[in-house]
């Protein structure tokens, strides 16, 4: 039985070293060099901006995937994803079909606060998320109750899986961290139900 990082509303679990440390090296340089990273507008709050990191979106084709004004046909699985999503899906029940990849050349690459709520993602979306590379705080803010918080320190080789309510009542993010001077790639893997067409 692991814990529930929330406190109500949602269930998180976190596995800090999931990954071995070489495993972990191993992932974190060649994803780097071999994965196909771009720079994107995203629309927030009626505004277009870039988005302060590097995303790329990898699955099983016909899994397009739209947030935030953005649309993203997947790239195929490589090899380490593939081998990567194999060792998360045991634990967490679930066949994933598509990642997103975020890579954060330092501390001053964000992710703001959202829900991964899409309607793609069907009603309970379960998220896997996994990071390589230099740690950051990740933060959980009760989306009605803005009282209710928890952070994580995202390590090097981590997991953290996300399900049942979460995205209906958490939200999410990573703030910038002017002191990290390393990079971070995060991977969430997720299960597209209704594909965006």
């Amino acid at each position: 039985m692991y814990d529930n990082i929330l406190p109500v509303d949602g269930e998180a679990l976190f596995f800090p070293e999931f990954f071995s440390a070489a495993e972990s090296d191993h992932y974190l340089e060649t994803l780097t060099a071999d994965i196909q990273w771009k720079q994107e507008p995203i629309v927030i709050a009626g505004r277009e901006i870039m988005q302060p990191r590097l995303t790329a979106w990898y699955g099983d084709a016909g899994k397009a995937y739209r947030y935030s004004g953005v649309t993203m046909h997947p790239h195929p699985w490589t090899s380490p994803l593939i081998a990567i999503r194999e060792k998360i899906e045991p634990l967490a029940e679930q066949a994933f079909t598509s990642a997103l990849l975020n890579l954060y050349r330092n501390g001053q690459d964000s992710m703001g606060f959202h829900r991964d709520n899409e309607k793609e993602l069907g009603p309970f979306p379960v998220i896997g998320s996994v990071s390589f590379g230099a740690t950051r705080t990740f933060h959980f803010r009760h989306y009605r109750d803005k009282s209710l918080k928890r952070t994580i320190p995202l390590t090097h080789g981590s997991f953290l899986l996300m399900r049942g309510a979460t995205q209906h009542h958490w939200l999410h993010g990573i703030p910038k961290e002017p002191a990290v001077t390393g990079s971070r790639i995060n991977i969430t893997f997720r299960t597209i139900i209704f594909p965006y067409s």
